[in-house]
């Protein structure tokens, strides 16, 4: 089954305590948290000791995804946190089998992002070692985007690869994810659907998330 994670991006910030509360109860699988340096995406968002309280409230895994130039800096802090997901973008790291090998030994799972330009082909190398694949369907940095159609060949490609390999991967899609296309990217072979606005925008959580799973 299709997991979905709510973006907390797109949540109220002025009550994060309660929107996570609510995601939880709307049925949930994952909570999805965007970290921005300012730098590699043009917004600054939160860093580690707002995660630090996020996951003394939360219940869910948390997936943090940093948008930042020096990844290697967010890692150690991150899993002394018990973060679940950490996923660091191939366009800012210089040696990635280095910084996936610290994620997944200090005991969290360890991903790839990549942007909608970047080719799936610079990480076929290291795509035995991960646990996980976050593609790109908008260009980083703001929600509320539009879909970006592209993803659906990166999707098939991954799947298709990770099944001759025989690899235990998990394709995590984040952009502009709705119920209009949830089914598209599932058959594509997506795993995780990353939803901010479509989910946050609405009132009833529940429906919007069963929406996509479904």
């Amino acid at each position: 089954m299709i997991k979905v994670a709510p973006s907390l991006l797109a949540s109220d910030f002025t009550n994060i305590s309660g929107e996570i509360k609510k995601i939880e109860a709307a049925g949930a699988d994952i909570l999805h948290l965007d970290v921005m340096d300012g730098h590699f995406v043009p917004n600054l968002t939160f860093g580690v000791p707002i995660i630090a309280k996020i996951k003394k409230i939360c219940s869910l895994p948390l997936d943090v995804h940093l948008m930042v130039t020096n990844p290697e800096d967010y890692i150690q802090p991150l899993t002394a946190l018990g973060v679940e997901y950490i996923s660091i973008h191939q366009e800012t790291v210089l040696h990635l089998h280095r910084q996936i090998s610290l994620i997944k030994s200090e005991g969290s799972k360890a991903g790839i992002a990549l942007n909608p330009a970047t080719p799936i082909e610079t990480i076929l190398p290291i795509l035995p070692d991960l646990d996980f694949l976050l593609l790109m369907s908008v260009n980083p940095g703001f929600g509320g985007q539009r879909f970006l159609p592209l993803v659906y060949d990166k999707i098939r490609k991954i799947d298709q690869l990770a099944k001759q390999q025989q690899l235990k991967l998990e394709i995590e899609v984040d952009g502009g994810v709705n119920d209009k296309i949830a089914s598209q990217l599932k058959a594509a072979g997506a795993d995780i659907l990353v939803a901010g606005s479509y989910i946050f925008k609405q009132t009833d959580y529940r429906l919007q998330i069963e929406s996509l799973r479904n």
